[in-house]
């Protein structure tokens, strides 16, 4: 099926509602124009709200280069919507072999950037193989290009200065937690139509991430487990077992009134 525009840019404008910061950002950087002359490649999931992200650089000032950091996260929709924006140029398509990824990102840097926005690593992985004296320096928002930036920076190897988002307290908190810990429901409840209750839930992780996946199974009243790497203890800046998702709401022994938020005592049998 050809992508259709018009819905993924539906689904843009829909998504730029609910991004109120961006868009006071926006109003701003519009006049102001921070980055007026300067180009910016981004290698991330390249859905809606990334879309918004991608707009709002090149709102800015920015000429902006886009592309996806894992085929099967790609829009269509959506990145046929973006290429029609001006000074942007899209190279991602939804189910890219591994070839035409990698063909993708060269593309993407041929714009010959001055920063970059990765996720999990790729365009700093080719900088570092074939390397522009341009790029002034980006961010990573992984876990994982995290930790491959700091092997190269341990190394002594890194070429430009990388700002590490991913251990900003507000992505912990809104991308792994909330975010994360709610898309892997709704990508579990779409692909098995099953539902949960009463079933057991095993996270492995105390991380952000697993904590979130495993607060939001308990209001869905699974059983849960939550389960670390040996050595990693419940609780703490760690994790933490935030309690079990199966525990049984003491409701039938005291009954609330709703009106008032007091509890009532249920009056013994045989009482007068």
């Amino acid at each position: 099926m050809a992508p259709n525009p018009e819905r993924g840019r539906a689904r843009i404008e829909w998504a730029a509602t609910r991004m109120s910061l961006l868009d006071r950002l926006r109003t701003a950087f519009r006049d102001e124009r921070p980055f007026a002359g300067k180009r910016i490649a981004m290698s991330i999931h390249l859905e809606a709200k990334t879309a918004c992200l991608a707009i709002f650089l090149r709102d800015s000032g920015a000429e902006v280069w886009a592309t996806g950091c894992n085929p099967l996260s790609t829009q269509d929709d959506v990145a046929a919507a973006l290429a029609q924006e001006e000074r942007i140029i899209v190279n991602a398509r939804h189910g890219a072999s591994e070839a035409e990824y990698t063909e993708d990102l060269r593309s993407t840097l041929a714009g010959r950037p001055d920063f970059i926005l990765d996720d999990g690593g790729d365009l700093v992985a080719l900088l570092q193989e074939e390397p522009q004296e341009n790029v002034i320096g980006g961010c990573e928002e992984t876990t994982t290009g995290v930790a491959r930036l700091r092997v190269l920076a341990r190394e002594k190897k890194l070429r430009f200065p990388m700002f590490a988002v991913n251990d900003a307290k507000m992505k912990s908190l809104f991308d792994n937690r909330y975010g994360t810990g709610q898309s892997v429901w709704d990508g579990i409840f779409r692909s098995t139509n099953l539902l949960i209750a009463g079933k057991t839930v095993v996270v492995v992780g105390y991380g952000w991430t697993g904590r979130g996946i495993a607060l939001r199974a308990r209001p869905r009243r699974p059983r849960d487990d939550l389960r670390g790497q040996p050595g990693q203890r419940p609780g703490g800046v760690d994790g933490g077992v935030y309690g079990r998702a199966d525990r049984r709401s003491d409701w039938h022994r005291r009954p609330r009134d709703h009106r008032h938020g007091v509890h009532r005592r249920r009056p013994r049998i045989g009482a007068s």
